[in-house]
């Protein structure tokens, strides 16, 4: 994938390849690796590739995206039936197209969330998608559907899914099974474009949430293609695990459950008179997708949290630089990084179902004093228990029934009448506590105190070690890339632990991360020096004068010594990784490698060794499941059941997501959330 090109339709990509030869399909591989060297030149709205010294190729992108065929140009004597705009189009980003039955309640254009473009049935390395099943606009078709329900029934029949998307769930699973079939590794420019196909199939038939996990699915197989230093095993896996699920559940799914299978691709903004918010903190945003930027978190009075985001293709220069632009709210000349310590005076403001604020014509916003994170209203979200904030955050997931009430008695509604509304938890001063969002945005976000206590080697690098109510967590950073300085912070903060300021007490912004361990990604922490102020991990960069100074030599005897750095290891831990390891296995290298004979006796014997008798079935059913070729008469090999297989391999993965939810729970001490049976 060449981040050069401007991004591309799914409908177009699929639309070339699909014009094809068989011939010529065997080829559009390595006429994709060709034209990944070939030098680029953009001029306007045009790029332009040359594909040999006599032959170019443009692409015609008005609006920065390629909607159409025909703005994909060849020189060559071949075309419009030449390879090369085949190949082009599977050389360039995915773009992400809004819905056609979409309507936007926002008079600003919302771009694509993180979240909306890489919705996640679990956690989200950014933010968290709605709890609560939002209500989409719904095709004609659907629509029609609703329509026709008896006007005077007491109990009319909840809606179900409609024939256009039962066909469409059909496709998606076809296409994400022939994917699985073949792993990263076979998947190629032709498997790429029936799955984009089928996207945009999904899309049109008003599926985007399923639509969109496709598309992540697509751009995690070309990173992997293209030994892409970003790519992660694990993102490929959830992608095609999300979209196998989605199609599996779709079909059947009725009433409030299809709603949020069905997802949004744009999220309605609704008036929600004024507000005074206290900015909280600031982080870079980088996806996979191709989108950067900045978002801006911070809270009204009742606790509640909203996002001021600036995110839009690009990578991470933009997203290191976006953080000193002004945002885009009013006529305020605030940047990002001095609203996440100052504060906003909003009147005529709109907000969306996940707490992101509108920049309307109507909305009108002035700078007004900030608080510090110990001075209320800042300072009750660390006072709720550990416990609760990881039950939240594990909560966050349309497949746990009860996250919406995990907020008892909160309102769903506008974020002004959560200060009204009952809210699970008081203090003992009776004093209402913050709890979840109610389907809004931040419900992954931990608010803890911490004693840095040493460091652990990890494979990705050294975390820090933290003390945390008699907890240890571990904490690593959010970001690996060079251009933001998380890594960097990170070593800073170490020198705590290492006798510059022993026991100093943190007050820090994580996000959780699901594992075995106690486990968070650091966002933002307070200034060592200066409890008041704090720090953006991943846009300030921190400096030793920050830091405690070093202890003296009349007191160095008295300096806890340097704690050693430990090996990453777990005594003890649960052997779930045999079965997570042949789940990601199968995503890299397809069926084929599942099949080969091995020690899968003895690694599903282990299994139950431990207790975990339904991961040693999942685990022989998925090698079983492989294995099975049948034969004709002749004794030739039919064609593998792409579809058994596929089956096997998703209830694999979603028992190995539970098993790490319900461990990542016990880890903390938390009560692991219900789920509905899938």
């Amino acid at each position: 994938m060449s981040p050069l090109l401007p991004p591309v339709d799914p409908s177009v990509t699929a639309q070339l390849v699909a014009a094809l030869t068989p011939r010529l399909r065997k080829r559009l591989d390595a006429g994709v690796a060709k034209l990944a060297g070939r030098p680029v030149a953009r001029d306007g709205d045009i790029v332009r590739l040359a594909v040999d010294d006599d032959t170019d190729l443009e692409l015609h992108a008005p609006d920065g995206i390629v909607t159409t065929a025909e703005a994909i140009r060849c020189g060559c004597l071949l075309a419009p039936d030449c390879l090369h705009r085949a190949a082009a189009a599977s050389a360039a980003p995915v773009a992400e197209m809004p819905d056609p039955v979409a309507e936007i309640q926002d008079p600003v254009a919302e771009i694509p969330d993180p979240v909306a473009g890489e919705p996640s049935l679990t956690k989200a390395p950014r933010t968290a998608p709605p709890t609560s099943a939002p209500a989409t606009t719904l095709p004609a078709t659907a629509a029609s559907a609703a329509d026709d329900a008896p006007a005077g029934a007491d109990h009319p029949a909840p809606e179900s899914a409609t024939p256009a998307q039962r066909t469409a769930a059909a496709a998606l699973h076809d296409a994400a099974a022939a994917v699985l079939e073949a792993g990263a590794d076979g998947a190629g420019a032709v498997l790429q474009a029936e799955l984009l196909r089928a996207a945009h199939t999904a899309r049109l038939a008003g599926l985007p949430r399923a639509a969109g996990r496709a598309v992540a699915a697509v751009t995690a197989l070309r990173a992997a293609r293209d030994a892409d230093p970003a790519h992660r095993l694990g993102d490929l896996t959830t992608a095609l695990r999300d979209v196998l699920l989605l199609a599996h559940r779709l079909p059947e799914a009725t009433g409030p459950e299809l709603a949020g299978l069905r997802g949004r691709v744009r999220q309605p903004y609704t008036p929600d008179g004024s507000l005074r918010l206290y900015g909280l903190f600031a982080e870079p945003v980088l996806t996979s997708t191709g989108y950067a930027g900045t978002v801006t978190w911070t809270a009204d009075a009742a606790g509640r949290l909203y996002t001021v985001p600036d995110v839009a293709p690009g990578g991470a220069e933009r997203a290191a630089g976006s953080a000193d632009r002004a945002v885009r709210i009013g006529d305020t000349s605030l940047t990002h990084r001095e609203l996440s310590r100052a504060g906003l005076a909003v009147s005529g403001a709109t907000v969306s179902p996940t707490g992101r604020l509108g920049a309307g014509a109507g909305v009108r916003a002035v700078r007004a004093p900030g608080v510090s994170w110990h001075a209320e209203p800042l300072d009750r979200l660390w006072t709720v228990p550990v416990a609760e904030q990881i039950a939240r955050a594990l909560a966050g997931d349309l497949d746990v029934p009860k996250a919406k009430d995990t907020d008892s008695g909160g309102d769903a509604g506008t974020a002004s009448q959560a200060g009204q509304a009952g809210q699970a938890g008081e203090a003992g001063d009776g004093t209402n506590q913050p709890t979840a969002q109610d389907g809004r945005d931040g419900r992954d976000l931990l608010f803890l105190g911490v004693t840095l206590i040493g460091t652990v080697r990890e494979a990705a690098g050294e975390c820090l070690l933290a003390d945390c109510d008699g907890l240890t967590v571990r904490l690593a950073a959010a970001h690996d890339d060079p251009a933001l300085p998380d890594r960097e912070n990170l070593r800073l903060l170490a020198l705590l632990a290492h006798g510059r300021g022993p026991g100093t007490r943190l007050r820090v912004v994580a996000r959780l991360t699901p594992a075995p361990l106690p486990r968070a990604v650091l966002l933002a922490a307070s200034r060592p020096t200066d409890p008041d102020a704090h720090v953006d991990l991943g846009l300030d960069r921190l400096r030793r004068a920050d830091l405690p100074a070093e202890p003296t030599a009349g007191t160095s005897g008295d300096a806890r010594p340097a704690p050693t750095v430990q090996p990453a290891t777990a005594p003890g831990e649960a052997p779930v990784h045999l079965l997570r390891r042949r789940v990601h296995q199968a995503a890299s290298g397809g069926r084929r490698v599942l099949a080969f004979p091995g020690s899968k006796e003895s690694e599903a014997a282990r299994l139950r060794r431990y207790g975990l008798g339904t991961a040693g079935e999942l685990l022989t059913a998925l090698h079983a499941s492989a294995a099975e070729r049948a034969r004709d008469p002749f004794g030739r090999l039919l064609p593998a059941d792409t579809g058994r297989f596929a089956t096997a391999w998703l209830g694999a993965a979603v028992y190995t997501e539970e098993v790490d939810r319900a461990l990542c729970a016990a880890a903390w001490g938390a009560s692991s959330p219900g789920l509905d049976s899938r």
